[in-house]
């Protein structure tokens, strides 16, 4: 049974004496050690999470979490489709869109684009768009004026602004006596925005839903309807149901099979850096070993006196495990409040020592995010500082056990 005099014990040799300041400087050092471990485990874990989060709305601000389109031919019921996934309990909002591949030009500037027919009025139920938007408002597209809005990295390599007029040719052709030519029309910019991620900000560029289908020739059809739901990681399951319950034959697709590799990717990445940083606390854990076995070696004729006056193996155990658990108990705590501190200030820290060092981390012109966005996540904190400690309590194990087999005429035999 563990009793206080294990504790006192424990504690005591925690503590230097004048002959054994190495050994707590070993001690100190095995402290700072996980401290620093876990410190770094916290922050880097928040950090990517930050990364995690900022990227996936950022993707997500312009991508559905559910489409649902026909099989190669455009939907021509969309209202309907409309009007029945927008009764989903989950769905916040859907929007019918036209997606398709052109060529925008612009004097000898040519630039290939995805072009995606949207109604200006339904398109914020389902995207961000029209809250990035840098120049006019999504709104100024209008049925038959033919406007267009550009990402801003688009608009930039055709040199445009709000107001020049671009040609864009669309893969379909029209059949005249000089033969086969492709089918072009004239738009007037009218709005430019910027998400955030170069492949839509290069390479897109919105039109009016009737717009774009007089120029695709698909007549009142469109190519689907996008969904947004109240919670995007349930987009697996929701797709799942509509397949079922949609009548008619559609192709229902989510996010995740559009960037699962990306999204794991990031997942793996944050599985192999838990597991190098975290080599740190191991190291720290070793020192807890090499610094109770000191002290095993440095305390035998305590242990035996201890041992002559009835105190059991089992209780010297528990001494020596005292010691290397409050090792472990304090560097995890020192390392829980560092950690949490400055994964909640990363976003203030990192700028004040740019401008300290007058140097930048993460530059826009290279970095699609040019912050250090930082989330701390409990869990992961829980997670980090549960298996901290366990790490230094297996590692008394071995000391406090060789501490419990010390033979009181052997190590009084000198002394």
């Amino acid at each position: 049974m563990f009793r206080p005099l294990e504790l006192f014990v424990g504690l005591r040799y925690t503590r230097a004496k004048r002959r054994n300041h190495f050994i707590s400087f070993i001690s100190l050092i095995s402290m700072v050690g996980i401290a620093l471990g876990v410190t770094a485990l916290i922050t880097v874990l928040s950090v990517m999470n930050g990364f995690e989060q900022e990227l996936r709305n950022r993707i997500l601000g312009m991508t559905s979490h559910v489409t649902i389109g026909g099989y190669g031919d455009p939907v021509q019921d969309w209202p309907e489709l409309v009007r029945l996934t927008s009764s989903h309990p989950e769905v916040l909002g859907a929007a019918p869109y036209i997606q398709a591949e052109g060529m925008l030009t612009y004097g000898s500037r040519v630039r290939g684009t995805l072009v995606r027919g949207i109604l200006p009025g339904e398109e914020p139920r389902v995207s961000e768009v029209g809250d990035n938007m840098v120049a006019g408002r999504l709104d100024d597209l209008r049925a038959g004026e033919f406007g267009i809005v550009l990402g801003r990295d688009l608009a930039r390599l055709l040199n445009v602004t709000v107001g020049d007029k671009v040609t864009l040719v669309t893969p379909s052709a029209n059949v005249s006596p000089a033969g086969i030519l492709p089918r072009l029309k004239r738009f007037t910019v009218v709005g430019v925005f910027e998400v955030g991620m170069y492949e839509y900000d290069s390479a897109l560029a919105l039109l009016h839903l009737q717009d774009a289908q007089r120029l695709f020739r698909m007549d009142e059809g469109v190519s689907g309807v996008r969904l947004k739901l109240d919670d995007l990681f349930r987009a697996p399951f929701v797709a799942r149901e509509l397949t079922q319950t949609l009548p008619g034959l559609y192709q229902v697709s989510d996010w995740t099979w559009q960037h699962a590799n990306f999204f794991r990717a990031i997942r793996t990445e944050k599985t192999v850096m838990f597991v190098i940083l975290f080599l740190i606390v191991a190291v720290a854990a070793f020192n807890i070993v090499s610094t109770l076995v000191m002290v095993v070696t440095d305390k035998q004729s305590d242990i035996a006196i201890l041992r002559t006056l009835g105190a059991s193996p089992r209780s010297i155990m528990m001494v020596f495990m005292v010691q290397g658990t409050i090792i472990g108990i304090i560097g995890t705590l020192l390392g829980l409040a560092g950690g949490v501190s400055l994964a909640l200030n990363v976003e203030t820290i990192v700028p004040a020592l740019e401008r300290l060092f007058g140097i930048q981390f993460l530059p826009a012109d290279v970095y699609y995010i040019s912050d250090l966005p930082s989330k701390l996540h409990w869990e992961d904190v829980a997670r980090i500082c549960g298996v901290a400690f366990l790490l230094s309590l297996v590692a008394t194990l071995y000391p406090a056990w060789r501490a419990s087999r010390t033979q009181p005429a052997e190590a009084l035999r000198y002394e």
